[in-house]
């Protein structure tokens, strides 16, 4: 471990864990065409964002569609290809991707509001093509803008605050940005190519994990934090001072070559595929 500038650099070799966990196979729940994306509020209620169907789903933990929403389109509350979801309780916020906004539901997906600044005149609040967003304890709301390659930051109000990891972030600048995910203590992990930028609630450089392999996603629960590629899911906790990762390794499922996401919820393991979720339990 390096310290330089109060900023941690830890380099991490996923391939080569020794620690690792078995997650034994329970259950395929969801019927999607081109799932991208899911999560899980507090409450226990999942929802899924579909590509192929530019739609939005809520499901129990059972797999029951308990209502849907969008559809093509650039009106209120339709997707021109739904990359990401966040959901807590009382709020569903959808990165709809190719019309460059962000697409506010309520908990029954009932179309709040949208918010698009791709065409403001301040610069510094634009963002488009987003790939992700997330919200802190306060309701920050952060969102990854691959346009311009870093995250922009509003308030619980819908208010620009300030965006940070662009061009002029020196080693913490943004160059392939993949997915964000925040944590209980309001830290930013941005997943940003082969390794993991970290900032803190204000924008300030925080820590760079870096690792041999280039994920594909990564999701925070409470303190549980999971990453993947395509075959793998690593996990660890945000809480762990160490940021001790271990691998899952998933049996009675054969090979899974097509992971999508993973979070961990309740003791179980979720894993997002383009078709389904499938649970998991720690053995």
């Amino acid at each position: 471990m390096k310290t330089c500038n109060k900023t941690v650099i830890l380099i991490l070799l996923l391939s080569s864990l020794s620690l690792s966990q078995n997650f034994k196979f329970v259950t395929g729940i969801g019927n999607f065409k081109s799932a991208t994306s899911f999560y899980i509020t507090s409450a226990g209620t999942i929802y899924v964002t579909d590509a192929g169907t530019n739609e939005i789903y809520k499901i129990d933990t059972l797999g029951n569609v308990l209502k849907y929403a969008g559809g093509y389109g650039w009106d209120d509350g339709q997707f021109d290809t739904p990359t990401d979801v966040y959901a807590n309780p009382l709020s569903v916020f959808v990165c709809d991707k190719n019309n460059s906004r962000i697409e506010r539901f309520d908990k029954d997906l009932n179309f709040v509001s949208s918010l698009y600044t791709r065409d403001n005149s301040n610069r510094n609040e634009r963002f488009g093509y987003p790939l992700s967003c997330a919200l802190s304890q306060q309701g920050d709301l952060y969102i990854l803008d691959s346009e311009n390659k870093r995250v922009v930051k509003f308030d619980l109000f819908g208010n620009f605050t300030q965006n940070f990891g662009g061009y002029d972030a020196g080693s913490f600048s943004l160059s392939k940005p993949i997915q964000l995910a925040v944590s209980a203590d309001n830290k930013i992990f941005v997943l940003d190519k082969n390794r993991i930028v970290v900032f803190d609630q204000y924008g300030n450089n925080v820590a760079l994990i870096k690792n041999d392999n280039e994920l594909d996603g990564i999701r925070i629960i409470f303190d549980n934090l999971t990453l993947t590629n395509h075959d793998t899911v690593y996990y660890t906790k945000t809480n762990n001072i160490d940021f001790e990762i271990k691998k899952a390794v998933l049996t009675g499922t054969g090979n899974l070559t097509d992971i999508i996401n993973s979070l961990i919820f309740n003791n179980k393991l979720y894993v997002l595929t383009p078709e389904k979720i499938l649970i998991f339990k720690a053995e």
